[in-house]
């Protein structure tokens, strides 16, 4: 299985460990990563349903890039207190890579507050947080200030996640499959056509200020291994009606990873 095969994180720094320990996730139901219908394939996925490769990429990006919506950076806080929000308690929004519930409120730049935390880092093709690719709400997440400036711009590969390792970062088991799916979104739907850079995944880590985010293959293993949960459809399911009106398709198909790449 994918999952066995993937690497033990490596010992965290002391930074990460004071914001993390303690901290429990909330359980969330997970959806087999297998080939899937969903109630969309007639409608918004009919030009995708059936291909393959780099023929299924680019009807997806037409897709995907049709028709959206688009906020600004500022709209992001309110945005993500509605497709984040804690569906245990409607005050709060999960926090990515921790999982911590904590109130909408404290949403800012101290310690103890959560911010927007681009996946895709915003150096990574220079997009910056303009808007499109800086505010789409697709790869945008609340994280704790601490954790998230841990990250930094760090490339995804498994090991990392803390201030030793420092050429890359791996989530926790439970944020790994939605990350990649995020990353993997960003590469279809920039593609270079439309002001910004051409965004794609690689098998590199230190990708710098370069259009690119690795490990490809990591994400892939991570998509596999943690399919899309309740929570995560949830949220694709708010942009689609409320914000972006665009969708992931890798929530709704998670096998369309492997059929692309």
């Amino acid at each position: 299985m994918l999952a066995t095969r993937m690497h033990r994180w490596k010992s965290v720094a002391l930074a990460t460990a004071a914001v993390l320990v303690g901290l429990a996730a909330p359980t969330l139901t997970a959806t087999p990563a297998s080939a899937t219908t969903t109630a969309y394939d007639s409608t918004y996925y009919k030009n995708a349903v059936g291909k393959t490769g780099t023929t299924l990429k680019s009807s997806l990006h037409t897709i995907i890039s049709s028709n959206v919506t688009k906020i600004s950076y500022a709209a992001v806080w309110n945005a993500l207190m509605a497709t984040d929000q804690d569906p245990n308690n409607s005050s709060n929004v999960i926090l990515l890579y921790s999982g911590v519930s904590r109130a909408k409120s404290l949403n800012g730049g101290d310690v103890g507050d959560w911010n927007r935390e681009h996946t895709w880092a915003k150096s990574h093709g220079d997009f910056g947080e303009v808007t499109g690719p800086g505010t789409d709400l697709h790869h945008l997440r609340p994280a704790d200030v601490q954790v998230n400036s841990i990250r930094g711009n760090l490339d995804f590969d498994n090991g990392g996640g803390s201030t030793v390792d420092s050429d890359s970062f791996a989530p926790r088991a439970a944020d790994r499959g939605d990350v990649a799916r995020m990353i993997l979104y960003m590469a279809v739907r920039y593609e270079g056509d439309d002001g910004f850079a051409d965004l794609e995944p690689n098998e590199k880590v230190g990708n710098g200020s370069n259009p690119y985010m690795g490990k490809l293959s990591v994400l892939k293993a991570w998509s596999e291994a943690d399919p899309p949960s309740a929570f995560e459809e949830n949220r694709n399911q708010v942009i689609y009606d409320t914000y972006q009106h665009n969708r992931n398709p890798f929530i709704d198909h998670p096998e369309w990873v492997e059929a692309i790449w």
